[in-house]
């Protein structure tokens, strides 16, 4: 006779399967609220700003308080009003806008500017070395804030997506400026850039094989243009010849190859970028005065100091001059001649970090966990941190990794 089970257990006996079920922690948020400042630019040369409207929206519905100055985004073609309906407050001046724990500027602030910072706050900027003075680095380290130059910030492949993004515009646009500065109606030599059946295709070369030549190079190839690449690194041949998929000119910087095809170049782009302080080959006198007249030299690292000897920095408003009756375009901050596009491209970069920033519970605490955006840090707490800075000027800095390990 079967064993009569006790009343209570016979349902557990039938049942397929029990299982013990597990109790739920609560999981700590670290979550931070953010007030972002976007002041207004005041560099001439300067258009972009660091946000949309679009990105102001996404991060006000996040929680976060996002204030303006007003007539901020005029120059990228963005009016109060779109900043104000994605939930940004519209300040009328600057003091107000300073007041902000996260201040979001593109070109670096002034001497009067770093006077309205505040102690702990952070600044997120251009860094220009190229301009930078003893007395503003010392002028920043007084004011006790975190500084971080936008484009020494690496993402986690390595790659630093401010530069490559203003490279990709830069590359881009210079080929425009070529085609416009050749035609007739700005005394060039009245030739098309690129090619048509039956005419020989103007000649183009680029000195450099980083970002902008890519770019550069895609433009002119897919008008039609022939492209010669100068560049002392070998593997950057080989990889801009890669992604642009097909056979091209290439060539080291050799003197006498150079000066060949700068002779019978119709347009130069100067793309080099600083190894060891300083630009690895510049372009002589001698070679552009020997271009035909009417042909064009764009310089883009002009702000680094410039490829070619002949050149003398421009401006947005005068942007060329005529020396040897070749045309000059040597404006820095190129991405600035099509700021709404730039300011995409910043605000497509800046959201992320500003949200990771607010999700690690600040700027801190981002730093102690992510090694890649600390690749940005130059000033922290009023520490200076970076040794280009500090061998530059024959300045004492601290490590950033030891400053933060203590700190936590």
């Amino acid at each position: 006779m079967a064993e009569q089970l006790p009343s209570g257990f016979e349902s557990l006996a039938t049942s397929r399967a029990y299982f013990t079920q597990e109790s739920m922690l609560a999981v700590e948020t670290r979550k931070r609220k953010l007030f972002i400042g976007l002041p207004r630019e005041t560099s001439l040369q300067e258009n972009r700003i660091g946000l949309t409207p679009e990105a102001v929206q996404h991060l006000v519905n996040e929680g976060h308080e996002v204030v303006m100055e007003a007539g901020a985004g005029e120059p990228s073609k963005y009016a109060d009003h779109a900043f104000s309906e994605a939930g940004a407050q519209i300040a009328y001046s600057p003091e107000e806008v300073f007041k902000a724990d996260v201040l979001l500027k593109v070109a670096p602030p002034t001497l009067e500017e770093i006077e309205l910072l505040h102690p702990g706050q952070t600044l997120i900027s251009a860094l220009q070395m190229g301009s930078m003075t003893q007395e503003y680095i010392m002028a920043l380290a007084r004011k006790k804030i975190n500084a971080i130059g936008f484009e020494l910030m690496k993402d986690p492949s390595g790659a630093r997506p401010v530069v490559r993004a203003m490279s990709e515009i830069a590359g881009s646009t210079v080929m425009l400026i070529a085609a416009e500065y050749l035609a007739r109606s700005n005394e060039g030599k009245g030739i098309i850039l690129g090619g048509i059946t039956g005419v020989p295709p103007s000649q183009v070369v680029i000195l450099g094989a980083g970002t902008v030549a890519e770019y550069a190079a895609r433009a002119a190839t897919g008008l039609g243009a022939e492209v010669k690449v100068f560049d002392n690194h070998l593997y950057k041949l080989r990889r801009l010849k890669h992604n642009l998929g097909m056979q091209l000119y290439t060539s080291t910087l050799d003197t006498y190859a150079l000066s060949q095809q700068i002779r019978r170049a119709d347009v130069v782009i100067g793309a080099l970028t600083v190894e060891d302080g300083r630009i690895p080959f510049m372009v002589s006198e001698e070679m552009v005065a020997s271009m035909a007249p009417g042909s064009i030299v764009i310089d883009v690292s002009i702000d680094q100091g410039g490829c070619f000897e002949t050149s003398e920095m421009t401006s947005h408003s005068k942007p060329v001059f005529r020396k040897y009756d070749v045309v000059h375009y040597c404006v820095p901050n190129i991405a600035s001649r099509v700021p709404r596009t730039a300011t995409n491209a910043l605000s497509n970069i800046f959201t992320p970090i500003l949200q990771e920033i607010s999700q690690h519970g600040g700027i801190n605490e981002v730093l102690f966990t992510n090694e890649h955006f600390r690749s940005g840090v130059y000033i922290y707490r009023g520490s200076l941190t970076n040794s280009m800075i500090a061998k530059k000027f024959n300045m004492r800095y601290k490590e950033l990794g030891l400053l933060i390990a203590v700190r936590n």
